[in-house]
């Protein structure tokens, strides 16, 4: 399964998420699954692909312009997708995946999200984004689609194209479903 991981590219955060992003990295490659990523060297998100690679996993990264000109483009990418904008990116990331799983992240991960569930709302696509909320990180999140799901501003029932996941076996479950 290629499975899209979108999550922070910053390195001064809870350490615990590291953790459990190693977790899901090293299931992800010892069972053969594909991490699509934004191809950072930096936070969780060389977390994730690092556990990937050593858990035998397969690494694509889909890395912007800007990201490589950077220099922190990680060392661990089998298959590098090149673009120019992060809404190239979203788009390649979605076409290469079966699946999302979003981890704590800022704007940018809270953008992917919402632009892959927005155009699964739209029938676009039928792929899930699991939500990893990792030490309640994304409690507020929840909360707030649930307000907006009782106040008719969503189309259908949101949990269609979200599921909300507290633990690793969670995730599991729901990318497996």
């Amino acid at each position: 399964m290629r499975i899209s991981v979108f999550c922070s590219a910053n390195s001064g955060i809870d350490p615990r998420f590291f953790d459990l992003a190693r977790e899901l990295g090293q299931w992800m490659g010892r069972h053969g699954h594909e991490l699509v990523y934004g191809g950072c060297d930096l936070g969780l998100m060389e977390c994730v692909a690092e556990a990937v690679k050593q858990s035998g996993g397969q690494v694509v990264g889909v890395i912007p312009s800007r990201l490589e000109q950077g220099g922190h483009t990680s060392q661990h990418i089998d298959v590098r997708i090149l673009c120019e904008t992060l809404g190239e990116r979203k788009q390649l990331m979605l076409d290469n995946s079966d699946v999302a799983v979003a981890l704590p992240g800022g704007l940018g991960t809270l953008d992917e999200v919402f632009s892959m569930v927005a155009e699964g709302t739209l029938s676009y696509h039928d792929k899930r984004v699991v939500v990893y909320n990792m030490h309640g990180f994304w409690d507020d999140l929840q909360t707030l689609l649930d307000h907006m799901q009782e106040h008719g501003l969503m189309r259908g029932d949101y949990h269609r194209l979200i599921t909300f996941a507290n633990t690793l076996d969670e995730v599991i479950d729901a990318i497996e479903d």
